[in-house]
């Protein structure tokens, strides 16, 4: 019963809101993809080069996701002029809690959707919300599990840093 309790735990901290912050020593690749966006378009991220891009992976279950949309909208509005775009990556195989959500809290960047969790996987997504910054060349310069109010400020920190380099 103890083990079970222990497992039980450690799986549900690998989904809660639990910072970890991996910076990608060897700049690896970040994997390609295409997915279908919220207004019917589709999004290439090899097609961004030049960019940074923010990808949240999120779900429509997972509070501290909710919670960190608005703050990743205001984010997007402030560097989008400055060549990093973010884009919300929906995890769920049924988007339309993900719509119904969108629907009520409106942002301004892409969300796109994942219904077969192939990007997450291809990027590893092992906790929600799951935050991957892509530098100017399509490397991954870091990688933020989990969300508490604030930590838009570290992505904000690594946005910074890239735009310097």
């Amino acid at each position: 019963m103890r083990t079970l309790l222990l497992s039980l735990l450690l799986t549900v901290l690998s989904y809660c809101a639990v910072s970890a912050k991996v910076h990608a020593t060897d700049s690896a690749q970040a994997p390609d993809f295409t997915l279908k966006s919220l207004t019917g378009v589709n999004l290439r991220l090899a097609e961004q080069r030049g960019e940074i891009i923010v990808l949240n992976f999120w779900a429509s279950w997972c509070s501290p996701c909710l919670q960190e949309m608005p703050a990743l909208d205001q984010l997007a509005n402030k560097y989008r002029p400055l060549g990093v775009q973010v884009w919300g990556v929906n995890v769920e195989a049924d988007s339309r809690a993900a719509q119904k959500y969108l629907s009520k809290t409106q942002v301004q960047f892409p969300i796109l959707f994942d219904t077969e969790n192939s990007v997450s996987e291809r990027y590893q997504v092992q906790a929600m919300p799951t935050t991957v910054i892509i530098n100017q060349h399509g490397d991954v310069f870091s990688v933020h599990r989990g969300y508490k109010p604030g930590y838009e400020q570290k992505y904000e920190n690594d946005i910074k840093t890239l735009l310097r380099n």
